[in-house]
């Protein structure tokens, strides 16, 4: 195994990086906190710099200052892109003091899975190959800061920006967190909207003379609730806000209808239902409006992304690695946006946990060896 020098190394270096994998979940992080999406990238940083690491950045005025890391700057073959993001979902405080706890076998915290252990997973991996005497390719890490809200605080810079240092790349390596062997080569797009509708207030004793637009939104909502097929179209109605008092009836009322789609097609639709319950009289004296709130591209089906994971189980296989199997995911990506620049790109090689986007989320702290000895023997052999 051409690998097993660095593979020792990094076992030697686990427990370096779990702390640091700690420290850096512990700087708590939600997407539009950029005071603290900005100290994450600082520690990150300045753990660069101390190995002699190119860091260049893409400032922001809203969200954090996007970042990239490149290891063998000066190398002359085509490089290898790592990718992760810095902000988190759930709001200040929600996992208490300090954010984040361990046992003997899990970490828990926000952002411990998705995706700061992700971003671990490639600080290891490139500080272990760099140890080992890796030169042949320059070796970036793109860490994007808005990524949970689809780069709307950004204007879709800082994922633009991603695109365009990933230009030329071998391949491009998301490291979200993952399933045991499965790499992400699919994925949904995401379509959500802000639907607004407008009624008219009463006296509840008098409700008849109202029209109630908590009532619209229910039908709305419940006609956009029928699409539930993962294989190509979804829509959950997560957030309503309506209504001032019990006793009154509702004037007004916002609800937001997330959809996942797989194909341009399925969008169109999407869009049409949206159009057709807005411009439907549900409720007599209401109307209704909406906008698009914010989209992230699909990443459908493509040949040079199954022709990159044709060649990392090749490298996996040799190096005696557990091979990956393709994998279709329902959630948005960063790697979706890439893969449509034209860049081979795999998805989902970041730590092992789940129940991401909760108080409860979870990582294992093993994985973070064995994901960065996965990663460095595809960085090593291709």
């Amino acid at each position: 195994m051409a690998c097993e020098k660095i593979f020792e190394t990094i076992e030697s270096l686990y427990e370096e990086y779990v702390q640091i994998w700690e420290d850096i979940s512990n700087i708590e992080s939600p997407t539009s906190y950029k005071e603290g999406v900005d100290a994450v990238g600082k520690y990150i940083i300045a753990l660069a710099e101390k190995k002699g690491w190119k860091v260049d950045i893409c400032p922001q005025a809203v969200s954090g200052d996007a970042i990239c890391i490149t290891m063998n700057a000066d190398a002359t073959e085509a490089p290898v892109s790592l990718s992760g993001h810095l902000d988190t979902v759930q709001p200040l405080g929600s996992f208490g003091t300090p954010a984040v706890r361990k046992d003997a076998e899990k970490m828990y915290g926000p952002g411990v899975h998705d995706c700061k252990g992700g971003v671990v997973v490639a600080l290891l991996t490139m500080d272990a190959l760099a140890r080992c005497g890796y030169n042949k390719r320059p070796v970036q890490l793109l860490l994007q800061t808005d990524e949970e809200t689809g780069s709307r605080g950004s204007n879709k810079e800082t994922i633009k920006w991603i695109c365009k240092m990933a230009e030329g790349s071998v391949g491009f390596f998301n490291l979200e967190g993952h399933g045991v062997g499965k790499a992400g080569i699919e994925r949904k797009g995401i379509a959500r909207y802000e639907i607004t509708v407008s009624g008219k207030q009463a006296h509840s004793g008098k409700c008849d003379d109202g029209a109630n637009a908590i009532a619209q939104a229910a039908h709305m909502l419940l006609e956009l609730e029928k699409f539930k097929d993962r294989k190509t179209l979804t829509c959950n109605c997560g957030t309503i806000v309506g209504g001032s008092t019990p006793n009154t009836v509702p004037g007004s009322c916002t609800f937001v209808a997330d959809f996942r789609y797989s194909t341009q097609e399925d969008k169109d639709v999407a869009e049409e239902a949206v159009k057709k319950v807005t411009s439907t009289v549900y409720v007599e004296g209401c109307t209704a409006s909406y906008k698009l709130m914010s989209y992230r591209v699909s990443m459908p089906l493509r040949q040079r992304n199954l022709d990159l994971l044709d060649k990392v189980n090749e490298i996996l296989a040799k190096e005696g690695l557990v091979t990956l199997i393709p994998n279709k995911l329902t959630g948005g990506s960063d790697a979706s946006d890439v893969s449509a620049a034209g860049i081979p790109v795999l998805d989902n090689l970041g730590i092992c946990g789940g129940k991401s986007h909760s108080e409860n989320e979870f990582a294992h702290l093993r994985s973070l060896a064995s994901c960065a000895k996965q990663l460095s023997a595809i960085v090593y052999n291709i």
